[in-house]
């Protein structure tokens, strides 16, 4: 019997987007089976949290780097990446560096750190931050390691003459094991530095965690500083989800559903993480447009419209050899994905940190013979 193309359940297309997934072993107690708790693991949660995450803003700079990478998200709002445009494959763009995970990294030392006391010019206090990076898998390579840091309103205003100095050392370092020396013009804007390469080696796994004493002097008497608030923005990139080929956007809309008739092409099938138990974790997006592909496959439809995906010479010839016998047992060719496109996920892992993923080819854009 010629093999059949059906169209699969959603359980079963719930499973296989979980085995495009890279997943993460287990940290604490098994998460129990089902394509729902495969898609939970996938994204950094190794069991099913008991309530929600903590609550707290997302910040900014998350918010653009989802937008610029998720075309669902650009058809909805203001164009960010022209159509036709092609994004290069594991690279964000606005960072300038490889990767296709990034993650925002909040301080884990501000709670346990005492209030600061008054200090005279030239003692200032130092401080310990604390990065929790256990969510990290040991196949990613970090590309980037940006530390950000915000200082009180009133120091961010004020300024001094010789500007500050900025330096980094492990936490319970000895005197002259600083890491990192930077010079700091003025306050008023978050300061940044470069921790990959100081913090620790480049082509090296990341840290489970990752323990700072930073300082901040003024070269010239003045006021010290206070933190107010310290981030790692972490950048890796995962080989797993890697693709080599780069996709240019396309506004192609599949059809609505229907029957099996009709000639081959994308049908509409919008994934909701509600669901699946998502809702509490995922930022954004509320779901995804995942379509499916379905249709007839026989003379004339194996031959491709104008403007469609080119349908294959062996498609076309097991059409024609179909017409002429139907009871050949090569059958008909079945429909398939021709060109798919990627989404991206912005939610919360287990350690609460706000995480950026790419994941390639699992929208379907267009479907052919094959």
């Amino acid at each position: 019997m010629p093999p059949l193309c059906r169209r699969p359940g959603r359980r079963v297309l719930l499973l296989l987007l979980a085995m495009l997934l890279p997943s993460s072993p287990p940290a604490r107690a098994p998460a129990p089976p089902g394509p729902a708790a495969a898609l939970l693991q996938a994204l950094g949660f190794p069991d099913v949290p008991r309530g929600a995450p903590k609550s707290r803003p997302v910040p900014p700079v998350m918010w653009r780097l989802f937008r610029r990478r998720d075309h669902q998200e650009a058809r909805a709002g203001p164009r960010r990446t022209p159509l036709g445009t092609t994004l290069r494959p594991c690279h964000v763009e606005e960072l300038g560096v490889a990767g296709n995970i990034v993650r925002h990294v909040p301080d884990r030392g501000a709670a346990a750190r005492p209030p600061e006391p008054a200090s005279a010019a030239g003692q200032c206090p130092e401080w310990t931050v604390v990065f929790d990076l256990s969510a990290v898998e040991p196949a990613e390579r970090p590309s980037q390691a940006r530390l950000e840091l915000r200082f009180a309103a009133a120091e961010a205003t004020a300024g001094t003459a010789g500007g500050w100095e900025l330096s980094v050392a492990p936490a319970g370092a000895g005197p002259g094991q600083v890491v990192l020396r930077q010079a700091v013009s003025a306050l008023g804007m978050p300061v940044r530095a470069e921790l990959l390469g100081a913090a620790w080696a480049r082509n090296t796994s990341a840290p489970r965690s990752l323990r700072l004493t930073l300082a901040l002097r003024p070269r010239a008497p003045a006021a010290c500083a206070s933190l107010a608030e310290a981030s790692l923005l972490l950048v890796t990139l995962d080989p797993r989800l890697c693709h080599p080929l780069a996709r240019p956007r396309r506004e192609a809309e599949p059809a609505v559903g229907g029957g099996p008739g009709g000639a081959c092409r994308a049908r509409r099938l919008y994934v909701s993480f509600r669901e699946v138990g998502w809702h509490r974790w995922v930022i954004a997006p509320r779901g995804f447009l995942a379509n499916y592909c379905q249709g007839k496959c026989g003379l004339p439809a194996a031959l491709s419209e104008p403007g469609g995906t080119p349908a294959l010479n062996h498609a076309v010839l097991r059409a024609l050899m179909h017409a002429a016998a139907p009871s050949a047992a090569a059958g008909l060719p079945c429909c398939v994905p021709a060109r798919l496109s990627p989404i991206s996920v912005l939610f919360f892992d287990n350690s609460d940190n706000v995480v950026l993923r790419h994941y390639e080819d699992m929208v379907v854009d267009e479907c052919g013979c094959r």
